[in-house]
């Protein structure tokens, strides 16, 4: 999955496909997650969101199924 670099102190890249409605973030100590199904408006959020971060954590990260890849 490819994956866009973003602008925030936790994590490092952002990928989505739509398809599967998998998400992927890449932290910057290298870990990666994906999520899984994640609806498309909810990544277009996550994208917009001033600090990535924090809407990962407030709305994603105990909403969806994930594991660690």
């Amino acid at each position: 999955m490819d994956r866009q670099y973003v602008a925030s102190s936790n994590i490092a890249s952002i990928g989505y496909d739509e398809s599967t409605q998998t998400l992927e973030v890449e932290f910057h100590n290298g870990t990666v997650y994906q999520y899984y199904n994640v609806p498309p408006s909810m990544h277009e959020q996550l994208m917009s969101e001033g600090s990535k971060g924090r809407f990962l954590n407030t709305y994603i990260k105990n909403a969806y199924p994930y594991s660690r890849v």
